[in-house]
């Protein structure tokens, strides 16, 4: 989590902040939607070792933490995305099961970057990234349908974490 807000601090115009924002007042309810789009200029942060990034890097980086569909939002929304990539069925969606809410992260990725909204601070988003994380956690983990803190401890299960070493 410490190096995903790095990463967001490292964005020069706050447009994932404004963003952000901007979701947050249009689909308050969705919080996944708000943190894609907090997110959605990862690719622009990230470098790959030959100076190339590209929205699917930046999209399977955060799947470990946030989850499938922040990952999805964030690869689906990307202006450079090439036409007809991630057409069909992926991780169990289809590209269409969130076109709603892809066009709206669009729509105020647009805005965000025309507009001089004062967005406030990242750190206020920290308890958003912070519980959208747990949420991916447990949805990760079988078996906590009804249990939201997941199996007891023991050699079936323990309740560590589920995020991988050195995934943000």
């Amino acid at each position: 989590m410490l190096e995903l807000m790095e990463l967001l601090r490292a964005d020069p115009d706050d447009q994932g902040l404004r963003t952000a924002a901007l979701l947050r007042r249009s689909r308050p309810f969705d919080k996944e939607l708000q943190i894609a789009g907090l997110v959605h200029r990862l690719e622009r942060l990230l470098r790959l070792s030959d100076g190339t990034v590209t929205v699917g890097v930046a999209a399977e980086s955060i799947r470990p933490l946030l989850g499938e569909r922040v990952a999805r939002l964030v690869r689906l929304q990307s202006p450079d995305r090439p036409a007809g990539a991630d057409v069909g069925h992926h991780d169990g969606y289809s590209d269409g099961d969130d076109a709603e809410a892809v066009a709206t992260l669009c729509q105020a990725r647009d805005s965000a970057a025309a507009a001089g909204l004062d967005a406030g601070v990242l750190e206020d988003w920290q308890p958003l990234l912070e519980l959208v994380a747990a949420g991916s956690c447990r949805a990760a983990s079988p078996g906590n349908a009804l249990d939201p803190l997941g199996p007891p401890k023991g050699p079936k299960g323990s309740r560590g974490s589920s995020v991988p070493d050195g995934a943000w």
